[in-house]
């Protein structure tokens, strides 16, 4: 296994085992024994990051568990995340805290995140109820060891939340899709210039680049002369990469464990030739052929005077197209709902200063049109939830 390096010179495994997609059973509960399994082949063979979450159904359980039979929470760093959008107040913070202890069934935590965390505003809003207090109380005890927080959102307001308090490092979704999109590789490199270990998410967009390529794509791939599956080209044009530290892989078949494992102990960094990476954006650029809006996430277009998040609306009515309805408009709810203050595009009030900007040319103000059509019944039903708990 390779190894990367965090903000206080600890070894990270390059692979990090996301514990979200646990294998499943015929009834669709997580299947101990095979989760069992492929957890420790993945210790065994140098594996020490584990992802996990307050809101992943039976995850956190299941890890502690697993890693308590078999003696193994000195051998794993395990990360896991504050649901701060169900936090109150300072007691609110200890309760889930506690809760998720004992579940892990362990005094402490590597890394803990904030989970999508979505704008400095929300951030205020933690800050305001003690949550610097309280990150500060536990670090000095050791109960919580190191923190930072995972982002869905654009390159300009992720770079905003680096800058808003002293974090240990970040979590973003990063792929050869999403070199543009979402933080970027403006945001990994920013990150990484703040000395902050950057863990990478859905490196395989939900499963897109392997298992919902086009014949297209797959033509590109199979014509090339160096022999790669879909999914370690994937990884290995992130592990390529000296910022990233760390790829976490939802792994729920030992085929998975194996081969992913294989792809991070035999990758270096700056492996990818000029060529390589050419015959990578060849496959962006026929996918990218289902796009419906042309936008490139520059930025240019922001900031927006009533607050919409212009870019980040349309990487998510993109991804509609590209990938499915549900994870478009997921990816929009998060980029727009979720904040403190809400991005969506029903804000526009038509001004037009975004398109003087655009070097797209892209006619903003009608597609913003289009994207509100996501603003349906669930998405409404999401702003009333949030009204009511004064997220």
């Amino acid at each position: 296994m390779n190894y990367r390096y965090d903000k206080y010179g600890n070894k990270v495994s390059l692979l990090g085992f996301g514990c979200m997609r646990f294998a499943r059973n015929a009834v669709g509960k997580t299947d101990v024994e095979k989760t069992e399994q492929q957890i420790l082949e993945a210790i065994h063979n140098g594996v020490n990051y584990f992802d996990t979450a307050y809101i992943y159904p039976e995850s956190e359980a299941v890890l502690g568990s697993i890693l308590k039979k078999n003696h193994l929470r000195d051998k794993v760093n395990i990360a896991t995340k504050l649901p701060h959008y169900l936090i109150k107040n300072k007691d609110g913070l200890d309760k889930i805290f506690n809760e998720e202890l004992k579940r892990l069934q362990t005094d402490y935590v590597d890394y803990y995140l904030m989970h999508m965390l979505a704008d400095v505003d929300t951030w205020k809003r933690l800050v305001d109820i003690g949550i610097v207090e309280w990150i500060e109380e536990k670090k000095s005890k050791g109960i919580i060891k190191q923190v930072g927080f995972s982002y869905h959102g654009n390159s300009d307001m992720f770079c905003k939340l680096i800058d808003v308090y002293d974090w240990d490092f970040c979590q973003i979704q990063y792929n050869y899709m999403d070199e543009h999109s979402q933080a970027g590789r403006k945001g990994l490199h920013y990150a990484h210039s703040k000395n902050l270990a950057v863990i990478i998410m859905e490196p395989l967009r939900g499963g897109k680049l392997v298992n919902r390529l086009p014949q297209e794509a797959l033509d590109i791939f199979s014509k090339y002369p160096k022999k790669h599956t879909a999914a370690q080209w994937a990884f290995k044009w992130l592990f390529n990469q000296k910022e990233v530290t760390c790829v976490l892989s939802g792994m729920n078949s030992m085929e998975m464990v194996k081969d992913n494992i294989h792809t991070a102990s035999t990758t270096t960094i700056n492996e990818l030739t000029v060529e390589d990476e050419s015959m990578l954006q060849e496959v962006v650029n026929v996918l990218n052929r289902k796009m419906k809006i042309g936008c490139t996430g520059c930025g240019y277009c922001m900031p927006c005077p009533k607050g919409v998040d212009i870019p980040g609306s349309f990487a998510a009515y993109n991804r509609m197209y590209t990938e499915s309805k549900f994870w478009g408009w997921a990816e929009y709810m998060m980029c727009t709902a979720l904040r403190k203050n809400t991005t969506s595009a029903s804000n526009c009030i038509e001004c037009g200063k975004c398109e003087k900007h655009c070097p797209q040319g892209i006619k903003i103000r009608e597609e913003l049109k289009n994207v509100k059509k996501m603003e349906n019944l669930p998405y409404k039903f999401v702003l009333a939830i949030k009204k009511v708990i004064k997220f």
